[in-house]
């Protein structure tokens, strides 16, 4: 049968589990090595994966070992070279104090399980069972606190559950109570979290030196949820002609005004370069932004306080960061909208917007109606600026069927969303196996009576079926 030797009972402190070194009252790391010069990939994965192991005994915080990991970017060959640099090696100093210095707790079967989710620059010693840490790279490219808050607390509740199969007493939060009421209400990633969390929701952190500094996870939002007395910008952005556009209204003048400069990149990239500037402009008064991208008001809503994942377009990555930096230190409030762009209702949101379509569209499309003579040249240039479908170029110009369906079929950005149509002359085909036949009758005077043969082929797979039948029908 099973039989434990004799060498691998242990009866007395310390004892050592799972590369753990377990004491009266706390928890640390056996002795690890840390290969401090690590010369290729594989040596430096290695090394990661070590001190990503410890960390959670530790606390030593991703913000700490950035520099570090960040060494595992660049070429994919095991054996590609390299090299520490001096942020790195400072970041390995800190492991290297921490394995020194810090340790976890043994629980205490008196006390109850609690969380608390504290700013990274607290270092001071407590009764910690475990760090829970965020990851060095986000899952989302932009993330609210709010959110951070949220995956902290799913987080450490999965942990304990693998620990000691419990659920925590408390949890702190550091929030403001009418903040979290708000939260409670709004955030669904802090709902998902708390689901069906039994235990006590605190504000008030325990009495101990490392909590006497408080701060606040969810501060202050200028953002408005409700347009501003304030002036109103209008902004767009082109791929074709590359403009980034903001416009306005002078109060003063009751003139239109402009700023366009070229962007190279995607038009989202031309438009969320006018928002930023348009926030760089008019930092020091509130302001109402009008804008026709979907994508570009959803990053404008959740960019305030947020954390702001690597991204690997350069040109976007700059303008994320100086928007977060913007709109995290404005004092002014704010307030962004999106309108549907080539709209032709009345009223002077759809003619702000109008004004900015014109200012980014491309020269080409600029051209007046009697230097182009044709009907058809007309709908193509029409389509390229306003991507109409076939009907509508139909009912605008005039044109047949076929020719419309050519303009749009012809579109490189249209021709990747349009449903298949059939040509005059092309028979439909079946989507599976003996959906649709075809039947035609060849007559073969040779059968006699039988000489009408009815041949039948499944327009799927191609299978053919003959009989003979004494009539076509």
């Amino acid at each position: 049968g099973f039989e434990i030797h004799p060498d691998k009972i242990q009866r007395e402190c310390p004892f050592k589990y799972l590369r753990l070194k377990i004491e009266g009252r706390t928890v640390a790391p056996q002795p690890v090595v840390i290969r401090d010069n690590p010369r290729t990939l594989n040596d430096l994965q290695q090394l990661c994966r070590t001190i990503n192991w410890i960390r959670p005994w530790l606390g030593i915080s991703t913000e700490d070992l950035a520099p570090l990991f960040n060494l595992l970017r660049g070429e994919d060959g095991l054996s590609s070279p390299r090299h520490l640099t001096p942020e790195a090696r400072e970041a390995l100093g800190k492991v290297q104090e921490a394995l020194s210095s810090c340790q976890a707790h043994r629980v205490n079967p008196e006390l109850s399980f609690q969380l608390c989710i504290l700013d990274g620059a607290f270092r001071d010693p407590l009764l910690l069972i475990e760090w829970v840490l965020l990851p060095h790279n986000p899952s989302k490219t932009i993330t609210r606190p709010q959110e951070l808050m949220a995956q902290l607390v799913r987080k450490a509740r999965s942990r304990l559950r693998t620990l000691a199969s419990c659920r925590f007493a408390c949890i702190y939060l550091p929030l403001r109570s009418e903040k979290l009421e708000f939260l409670l209400q709004t955030s669904e990633a802090l709902q998902y979290a708390l689901d069906s969390f039994s235990g006590k929701l605190s504000l008030h952190y325990p009495s101990h030196k490392l909590f006497f500094e408080r701060f606040k996870l969810a501060p202050k939002i200028v953002k408005s949820p409700k347009p501003l007395n304030a002036l109103t910008v209008f902004t767009d952005g082109s791929g074709a002609s590359h403009k980034s556009v903001m416009t306005w209204r002078d109060p003063l003048t009751s003139q239109w005004e402009e700023d366009v400069q070229v962007v190279e990149g995607s038009p989202q990239i031309a438009e969320l370069a006018a928002v930023v500037r348009a926030f760089q402009r008019f930092s020091d008064q509130p302001l109402n932004i009008v804008s026709d991208s979907a994508y570009v008001t959803g990053v404008v809503d959740r960019a305030e306080h947020a954390q702001l994942k690597e991204v690997s377009n350069p040109n976007l990555y700059t303008l994320l960061s100086e928007l977060i930096k913007l709109l995290s230190h404005r004092e002014q409030p704010y307030y962004i909208m999106h309108v549907r762009s080539h709209t032709d209702l009345p009223g002077p949101i759809c003619e702000g917007n109008r004004r900015a379509d014109a200012l980014a569209a491309p020269l080409v499309a600029l051209v007046t109606t009697p230097s182009v003579p044709d009907t058809f040249q007309k709908a193509k240039l029409s389509h390229q600026l306003y991507h109409q479908n076939a009907p509508a170029l139909v009912r605008m110009f005039q044109l047949t069927c076929d020719q419309a369906r050519s303009i749009v079929a012809t579109c490189p950005n249209c021709s990747k969303h349009q449903v298949p149509s059939l040509g005059m002359g092309v028979n439909p085909r079946g989507l599976q196996s003996c959906q649709l036949w075809q039947t035609d009758v060849t007559h073969v005077p040779e059968f006699g009576r039988l000489k009408f043969v009815h041949v039948s082929i499944d327009t799927f797979s191609g299978a053919v079926f003959a009989s003979t039948h004494t009539g076509e029908k």
